[in-house]
């Protein structure tokens, strides 16, 4: 019997992981798949065993892991793969596949360019945009989002477009907070986060303590928006044909 496995992040925040278990919740009815559970990398519970766990007691014998994650770093290559050989071990008999993260994607981009219009009327021409991305020691991360970074600015002719990261390798966040009150135009701030959690409350504190002017403005993040869903469907879907074609 096939199962689907979820695997979002994990947040300490609370209202994070009920964000991630409500947007799996949504795209559960895409799929005519019985067997269709949830579990957190890391900071919640069901951990990714006891979520394998739950798929075999109902029966599973097939087992596709949905990584909800933005981009391909050390959680995709290294964390989930790592937990899934535990898994094997103790379930041979059982397959499991693991899909790709959402990686870079046209409608990623059009929700970014939402957030920016959330803040009112734009003209990109005089504004910039300053990506926040959680970061990695993984290089793919800075790669990736720097190539977001320039088809946002491409699709919709943003005067710049600039990546920053929270930690890891690549430009960190507090430089690039020091210089952007240097700019002539506009600048927005987008964190290229999915939930609510304590990243995204850290850059709000560290945004505040600066005392911009209206000229800087925090734009919400990326999120659990129809955009993502679609996305995430994209890939289960792909995910389960690859599955098919390996049996």
């Amino acid at each position: 019997m096939q199962a689907l496995l979820y695997v979002a992040h994990g947040s300490r925040v609370k209202e994070g992981n009920e964000e991630a278990i409500r947007f799996i919740e949504s795209v559960k009815p895409y799929f005519d798949v019985e067997i269709q559970e949830h579990c957190f990398l890391e900071l919640a519970e069901p951990s990714i065993i006891k979520g394998i766990e739950q798929c075999i007691s109902k029966g599973a014998k097939s087992i596709v892991v949905i990584p909800i994650l933005l981009l391909s770093a050390n959680h995709r290559k290294v964390d989930i793969p790592s937990e899934i050989e535990k898994a094997k071990m103790s379930y041979p008999s059982v397959t499991f596949t693991i899909g790709e993260p959402l990686g870079v994607h046209e409608k990623l981009i059009q929700s970014l360019h939402r957030r920016a219009l959330e803040q009112g009327p734009v003209t990109p021409r005089k504004t910039d945009i300053l990506l926040v991305g959680r970061g990695s020691s993984d290089q793919s991360v800075q790669r990736d989002l720097g190539q977001i970074a320039e088809l946002l600015q491409q699709t919709y002719d943003y005067a710049k477009v600039d990546t920053c990261f929270l930690y890891g390798n690549g430009p960190s966040f507090d430089e690039k907070l020091m210089t952007i009150c240097n700019s002539k135009n506009r600048v927005l701030i987008i964190p290229y986060l999915l939930f609510t959690g304590l990243l995204k409350l850290s850059i709000q504190k560290k945004v505040a303590q600066q005392g911009f002017s209206e000229q800087v403005v925090l734009c919400g993040c990326l999120g659990y928006d129809e955009n993502v869903r679609q996305v995430l469907i994209e890939r289960i879907k792909e995910s389960l044909s690859s599955n098919v074609r390996s049996d």
